[in-house]
Order: structure tokens, then sequence, then C-alpha cells
């Protein structure tokens, strides 16, 4: 699924609003949570998961290519951490029975 993909099914679950409010309710909702990670907050969605940032430090790594020992330097990453309905679900949706 894409981001055109959540605005068609907003748009169909919701007869009410425009294609247009629905592009605009998902990219509002994604830029306020890009910005909220950006600023160092942590993001919970009851239900679906958990978002936050978290330190990666710096590290010695290798160059595939040539071998040479390269520094990683030290980053933020963005960790996602799924809730325990999202997790059910999912384990549902795969079980064979």
């Amino acid at each position: 699924m894409n981001r055109s993909d959540l605005f068609d099914a907003l748009a169909e679950r919701y007869p009410h609003l425009t294609a247009t409010d629905a592009q605009v309710t998902v990219k509002t909702i994604l830029e306020t949570m890009a910005q909220a990670l950006a600023a160092g907050q942590r993001i919970e969605v009851r239900g679906f998961g958990s978002f936050a940032v978290h330190q990666r430090q710096p590290r010695q790594a290798r160059n595939p290519r040539t071998g040479e020992a390269v520094t990683v330097p030290e980053r933020r990453v963005v960790h996602f951490k799924p809730g325990k309905a999202l997790r059910d679900a999912v384990d549902a949706a795969s079980d064979p029975t």
C-alpha cells in the first residue's frame, strides 16, 4: 500500500470526503508524525503501535568492495514497535487454518 492507496481507502470509507479532503488529511497526519519524530518525540497509536527515535552509536564497519575500515557516524533512526492488536491481526491473517 502506498500513499495514494491510503487516499483512495479513506475516500471510499468516508464518502462525504472528497478526494482532495482525503489527500489533505493523510498528508497532514504524515507530516505531523514526521515533525514530531524529528523533534525527538514518541508517537503512540493505540492498537497499531508506537514510533520512537533511537540513537545509534558510532561504529567501525567495512567497505564491502575494498575491505577498508570505515567509521560510521552516530545517527538517529526511527524505530517502530507494533502493538498487540496489530501483531495479532497479522498473525491471524497468516494463519492457514
